[in-house]
């Protein structure tokens, strides 16, 4: 079966989310065969399936939306907004949200 590498494949349309699984499912393998199989660091192959994956992903998560009102934990990046400005920002923030703990210390478990 040919890779669909079109963007946006299943916008605005209501999918069956078991279709739509079964689509992701091929989607998964089919970039794992591109990946395994891959000539060199530039090989189109592997960018096509990426796409695909992206996409069959997107309408499986939005099918599971329309239909049962769930959703996947996973958000995909979207590389337009890539700013390195954002990045250091996006990084600074993350130091803030989590108290530094050394798994290795005994005085932090209480021991």
């Amino acid at each position: 079966m040919p890779l669909c590498t079109g963007r946006g494949y299943g916008q605005g349309m209501t999918v069956d989310p078991r279709a739509a699984l079964d689509r992701l499912i091929a989607a998964f393998e089919a970039h794992h065969d591109a990946v395994r199989s891959r000539i060199g660091d530039e090989d189109p192959r592997v960018d096509d399936a990426y796409y695909v994956l992206a996409d069959a992903f997107e309408v499986y998560d939005e099918s599971l939306g329309e239909r049962y009102g769930e959703a996947t934990p996973f958000v995909l990046d979207d590389d337009s907004d890539d700013d390195s400005d954002d990045d250091e920002d996006d990084d600074s923030d993350d130091d803030d949200d989590y108290e530094d703990v050394d798994l290795h210390d005994d005085s932090a478990s209480g021991r």
